[in-house]
């Protein structure tokens, strides 16, 4: 049985019973669980959380751009591609 939820107000009982639709509410907004009839929860999507933290989702570049280690060297060994690749037995 599949009971659809018009609002984005559920009760603290509700949103137990029905927490995957109520997780997949949040895809369009913020979901309020009351208990008692007071406001006590609300449930939002990812996006929306990091949206108000201020995070920004970085590319990339970014990602390496940012790092504390951006500047430190790496000896990396030579890879010789003539050298003979060891077997492995799957």
């Amino acid at each position: 049985m599949s009971t659809a939820h018009e609002s984005d107000t559920w009760q603290l009982q509700e949103a137990k019973a029905m927490f995957s639709q109520l997780v997949r509410s949040t895809a369009d907004k913020p979901q309020i669980i009351t208990n008692r009839g007071e406001e006590t929860a609300v449930v939002l999507s990812m996006k929306d959380y990091r949206e108000l933290k201020g995070e920004k989702q970085q590319t990339i570049w970014e990602f390496f751009h940012n790092s504390p280690f951006r500047d430190v060297e790496l000896e990396l060994p030579e890879y010789l591609p003539n050298e003979k690749m060891r077997e492995i037995d799957w």
